[in-house]
């Protein structure tokens, strides 16, 4: 095949967090293994069209660009405007950046890699689309991947998370403990996560150990 053609609104749409944010897998859907990108749109103003986030745990280069409607966006507590064909590039991985829509129907385009390395799918691609699973069955989606993905910190944070919706508190646990050995900050996240609240007490625990281990440390 010499080309693909695709439009936007051919592509998947998967609710992902809970600020209306829509991801419409882009990569995936062509094969794309040499950068990351992906289409993001939120139906209302106010919602999320860029989750908050920084790109340090993958460290990506990234290019917002908003192809539609006009986002607002918020870089490390700056504020501007992004109207359709505004351009965003972020080079630096630590970045703390979002943005929300101030028109309906907007639309963002996101482009991504690490620079100096070879592409690699990043883990939340694989979490993203189990987020719109059952808990099971997001368990079972989950566990398929952890050959690539199995020394990802996120990647286990979130398989516990959808270990406690489907009840193998166990294996929740089990989960969080690694994603906490293989990123510290994990624990923080947990303490106040909602989808851990089943859990609370042994959470409590786990966190308070790493607290102390890194106090001895």
């Amino acid at each position: 095949m010499t080309y693909q053609v695709v439009h936007l609104s051919d592509l998947e749409t998967i609710p992902v967090g809970k600020r209306g944010l829509q991801w419409h897998p882009v990569r995936s859907r062509l094969g794309i293994e040499a950068f990351g990108m992906n289409a993001y749109t939120a139906a209302d103003v106010g919602c999320e069209v860029v989750e908050e986030h920084t790109e340090e745990t993958n460290g990506h280069e990234e290019v917002y660009v908003v192809v539609k409607g006009r986002a607002i966006f918020t870089v490390d507590g700056e504020t501007f405007d992004a109207p359709a064909v505004t351009i965003v590039h972020l080079p630096d991985p630590a970045a703390r950046r979002v943005a929300v829509a101030a028109e309906p129907d907007t639309a963002v385009l996101a482009i991504g890699g690490k620079r100096g390395e070879a592409f690699r799918p990043s883990a939340w691609e694989v979490y993203f689309r189990a987020s719109a699973l059952p808990a099971v069955e997001a368990v079972a989606f989950m566990e398929q991947a952890r050959d690539r993905y199995g020394e990802n910190a996120s990647f286990h944070y979130n398989l516990a998370c959808y270990r406690t919706g489907a009840g193998d508190h166990r294996g929740a646990m089990r989960d969080l403990k690694r994603a906490i050995e293989l990123d510290p900050r994990c624990a923080g996240w947990a303490r106040s996560d909602e989808d851990f609240d089943p859990i609370r007490d042994e959470v409590s625990a786990i966190t308070g150990q790493a607290d102390a281990g890194r106090a001895e440390a």
